[in-house]
């Protein structure tokens, strides 16, 4: 009994070794194999597979990203039966409580710590790492978990009047979410709209012939949220749940460009702009088609304020919408920018460039400088530095180095800000000490680069 089992009774009987070496040595074969039954109990009780209730929110564990080998720490947002959406669409009344199912029977929403919100996705259980879980401490109870479902339920619908138009309460702006005003009531709205939009309701669309998975919340009807696909008519922007009413509509819908004034075009590329109070409904419509693929959107559906900038690709079949972009009317900041999108199917083709370009190109038309809309996304603020870099490099490589040259200069002859500027050079480490002054130090390798 001092020698460990041989490979052959393990693999026999797919045991885990035991430590045997305080056993007796008249110890009988019945004995022997109880004692190892003993190590498989204790096994199944302490590893993955002695889970009897399903996972909770707030628990934390590694998940294996889109079910392939490479895993990510995650965290726990919302739970749901398996099928849910199925039963949702037969209007199923005998929807299980999540508490009363199996682990294995339950979708879990989750979010990847340190990581951005739009990779968020509903995980079975398979994907789960067991052995790295770590239970919340938090506990939440019935009330605050039911009051939790009712602030979810109720900000996948929007409060429509008795003649289809949005009440204040419930409307979508053009512009971005301007949480740091310090005012407590917009603090507390914050707070609120951080809730309500953690897990998104609308898990593809289907536009222009592509199929693209959503990144956020967007505050559609309760009768549209929770579409596994919605259907998007890339010309008037009109939303379906079904494809059948969609191929109806492509073959009816006239329109083959955007509403509003043509005022660039190109070979392959047009612009057209709109006025929020001209194009009301088309312009409401590309809001919630927006805040898809845009987190710091508020929901506010007043677009009256807002100019309206529609960048498409065009060809023989029409003008194909790829991005957007608004700007107030009038700017108490002197922003020139409030929101802009180049949809995931179009990015890395330049077009986000090309229209931060372009509102820069309207400010200086009206001789004015303008800095986008605060705060950025993630994705914003890298388009802005690397468009930022790209201008002032080359008006650097275009200027006599004999002579002087001020960040005013900068500002009058780009149309961005000083401090946007001032930041960018900062980032570049081009803003040195020299003679107890500050001045701009660029080297002429840097510009070639």
């Amino acid at each position: 009994c001092e020698k460990p089992v041989s490979l052959r009774h393990q693999k026999l009987f797919r045991f885990p070794a035991v430590p045997l070496a305080s056993c007796p040595l008249d110890l009988s074969y019945l004995e022997f194999f109880q004692v190892v039954s003993q190590g498989v109990n204790m096994t199944n009780e302490e590893g993955s597979s002695s889970l009897d209730a399903p996972l909770n929110v707030d628990d934390e564990c590694d998940v294996k990203w889109r079910g392939g080998d490479q895993t990510l720490r995650a965290r726990i947002v919302e739970r749901r039966p398996k099928n849910y959406r199925k039963r949702k669409t037969k209007k199923d009344t005998s929807i299980p409580d999540v508490d009363s199912l199996k682990p294995d029977e339950v979708d879990y929403y989750v979010h990847y710590i340190d990581h951005d919100r739009r990779l968020d996705e509903w995980v079975t259980l398979d994907q789960f790492v067991l052995d790295s879980l770590q239970r919340s401490e938090k506990k939440e109870d019935a009330g605050e978990e039911e009051a939790r479902k009712l602030r979810k339920r109720n900000s996948a619908q929007l409060d429509f009047g008795a003649e289809g138009a949005p009440n204040a309460e419930s409307i979508l702006s053009g512009g971005n979410w301007r949480g740091s005003s310090g005012d407590p009531t917009l603090a507390e709205l914050e707070k609120e709209h951080e809730e309500t939009t953690k897990v998104k309701n609308i898990e593809k669309i289907f536009m222009g012939g592509w199929e693209v998975e959503c990144w956020y919340f967007s505050p559609y009807p309760e009768e549209y949220a929770d579409c596994e696909m919605l259907y998007v008519c890339e010309f008037c922007l009109t939303y379906m749940r079904k494809k059948k009413t969609f191929r109806k509509h492509m073959a009816s819908c006239s329109r083959r460009c955007p509403p509003g004034k043509e005022i660039y075009r190109e070979p392959g590329l047009a612009v057209y702009e709109l006025d929020g109070k001209n194009h009301r409904v088309y312009c409401q419509n590309l809001c919630l088609l927006s805040k898809l693929f845009l987190d710091h959107k508020t929901l506010y559906y007043d677009v009256d304020p807002f100019y309206f900038y529609i960048i498409c690709a065009t060809d023989d079949h029409g003008a194909h919408i790829v991005g957007y972009f608004s700007k107030e009317k009038q700017s108490a900041e002197e922003y020139n920018l409030a929101c802009i999108l180049t949809f995931p199917q179009y990015q890395k083709h330049g077009f986000g460039k090309f229209i931060i370009s372009l509102s820069y190109e309207l400010s200086k038309r009206e001789g004015k400088t303008g800095s986008p809309e605060k705060p950025l996304s993630d994705l914003g603020k890298i388009s802005y530095r690397s468009y930022w870099t790209h201008v002032l490099l080359n008006l650097l490589a275009k200027h006599d180095p004999k002579e002087d040259i001020s960040i005013r200069d900068m500002s009058l002859q780009t149309g961005i800000k000083t401090e946007d500027i001032i930041s960018t050079l900062q980032y570049l480490d081009m803003i040195k000490c020299w003679k107890g002054q500050h001045v701009v130090y660029v080297k002429q390798k840097t510009i070639e680069d």
